[in-house]
């Protein structure tokens, strides 16, 4: 006679095992395997898969935080039919991560509220998904991270901290100016992940004028010419989310009806 199965040694058997999902839903589990008929091998492969999944998303959710996104966004909530001048097939394709495997850069460029932050987070969310370290930053934040590590006589640590994860995303780039010695630490930072590292950057910003932007031209072209070497550009022509949907609610018309009653009022 067969003697029956302990649950209590069961359940730390699999503690010690770590399968904690396993362990967390085992009765759950194994009454929809039974309901299912599964054979032996396909409730293994059912309790193993479960526990996998749990683990994906545990990864997933850690990795999102130490890449400091600003907020959580997929690609699939994208709006691709406001923004006509994204080819949807090429975002698809950068969600592979092939490039991120290749150390290359991609450029999101284009006017404030067009989708720029929300594309690079989603991709970033995406590289995590597929096991790539990620680091989310602004470009002013990232600035001042260089600057201070300069003046401490640290500079060489944070940019070898900068360059471990296979994905920085840089995002807001151009929308302050550089001081000539941040352009300086900017173009160490990115000789430093030349072809070793992924990088993704936003920018308000056509390439041509990142000269003012980085307040020397010979820097600038110094930048661009790395990051352009194994690189997708993507340049966004459309209307700012934000203000596409105050138009609609009308809050645009209103503030300037305001306006206008309060030039004439003054007059």
């Amino acid at each position: 006679m067969k003697k029956p199965i302990d649950m209590d040694t069961l359940l730390v058997q699999l503690d010690r095992l770590k399968l904690t999902a396993i362990r967390d839903q085992l009765d759950t589990l194994l009454d929809e395997a039974a309901r299912s008929k599964m054979t032996l091998r396909e409730a293994l492969s059912f309790l193993v898969t479960r526990e996998i999944a749990r683990r994906d998303e545990r990864r997933i959710s850690m990795s999102s935080k130490l890449a400091q996104f600003p907020f959580v966004r997929e690609l699939d909530s994208f709006d691709f039919e406001a923004q006509p001048s994204l080819d949807p097939g090429q975002l698809r394709d950068l969600a592979t991560c092939r490039w991120i495997a290749h150390g290359d850069a991609v450029l999101f460029l284009g006017p404030p509220g067009t989708g720029k932050t929300h594309l690079a987070v989603a991709l970033g969310r995406e590289a995590i998904r597929q096991n790539y370290s990620v680091q989310f930053v602004t470009a002013a934040t990232l600035v001042a991270m260089l600057a201070k590590a300069h003046a401490d006589g640290a500079l060489d640590k944070q940019l070898t901290i900068l360059s471990r994860p296979k994905l920085l995303i840089i995002d807001e780039l151009g929308y302050l100016p550089f001081e000539a010695n941040a352009a300086h630490l900017f173009f160490q930072l990115v000789s430093r992940r030349y072809e070793k590292g992924a990088m993704l950057l936003t920018s308000n910003r056509s390439v041509g004028e990142w000269g003012s932007v980085f307040g020397d031209p010979v820097v600038a072209t110094a930048i661009l010419d790395r990051l352009l070497h194994h690189s997708t550009v993507i340049t966004i022509r459309g209307d700012s989310y934000r203000l596409r949907e105050k138009r609609r609610s009308g809050l645009l018309q209103k503030a300037g009806s305001t306006l206008e009653t309060n030039s004439t009022a003054t007059q």
